[in-house]
């Protein structure tokens, strides 16, 4: 199975596992983890300083990839887009997943419901995408 995760927050294996149910789980999984890097701080955004959000989000997929590897799966960690559509976009681009996993921060979880990111996202790259609120 080819799986990316989208995630803001580091995610555990566990995690992951719990979010697949009756797929067999992650051991041997090809796993994409992409955390986009969005900044916290509007203002942040419109002067362009995003050298923290970018730091932010590359220790973010860097611990979940670890955990995944420990975890029996076959990760690798990037970074992406601040916005979520953006950054499933471009990572599927490249990586031609089975299926999508998007974990979203209960106080985000209006924000990605708004722009209906997981329906979207399925319509657009004709992958399943399950929304995990966290």
């Amino acid at each position: 199975m080819k799986l990316l995760v989208l995630a803001s927050d580091p995610v555990g294996a566990d995690d992951v596992r719990r979010a697949l149910p009756g797929d067999g789980g992650i051991e041997g999984a090809e796993v994409l983890v992409v955390a986009p890097a969005v900044n916290e701080s509007p203002v942040r955004f419109w002067m362009s300083d995003s050298d923290e959000a970018i730091a932010q989000a590359r220790a973010t997929a860097t611990e979940t990839a670890g955990d995944l590897n420990a975890g029996g799966a076959q990760a690798r960690a990037t970074t992406g887009e601040a916005e979520p559509l953006l950054a499933l976009q471009d990572a599927l681009a490249a990586f031609p997943a089975d299926r999508v996993l998007v974990f979203v921060r209960e106080g985000d979880a209006a924000r990605y419901r708004e722009g209906d990111v997981v329906g979207e996202a399925q319509r657009r790259f004709g992958v399943p995408v399950t929304e995990v609120t966290r």
